[in-house]
């Protein structure tokens, strides 16, 4: 589940490279798209924000799903331990 958050992370991330990049080129390179520097800036700060959320929450459901899978192998571990000291 990490991975799709990562890839929106990453898709966002390069949403917002270009929008900067938008921001940098002249008006005339630009034909029917809004010409305004402030507004490119603005979008390309809005998706980095959210491709930098997306990436936090994918790291941070790959670290919970870390300690619920270390928690269930010692879950099993110590009941595979009380089983083999109760047929002794």
């Amino acid at each position: 589940m990490s991975r799709n958050f990562y890839i929106l992370a990453a898709t966002l991330s390069l949403f917002a490279i270009v929008s900067g990049i938008m921001s940098m080129l002249p008006s005339n390179l630009q034909p029917g798209l809004p010409a305004n520097g402030t507004l490119w800036r603005t979008l390309a700060l809005i998706l980095l924000v959210a491709g930098l959320a997306s990436a936090l929450v994918g790291v941070m459901s790959h670290l919970f799903e870390q300690v619920d899978r270390h928690s269930e192998e010692a879950r099993r571990a110590a009941r595979r331990s009380r089983r083999g000291s109760r047929n002794l």
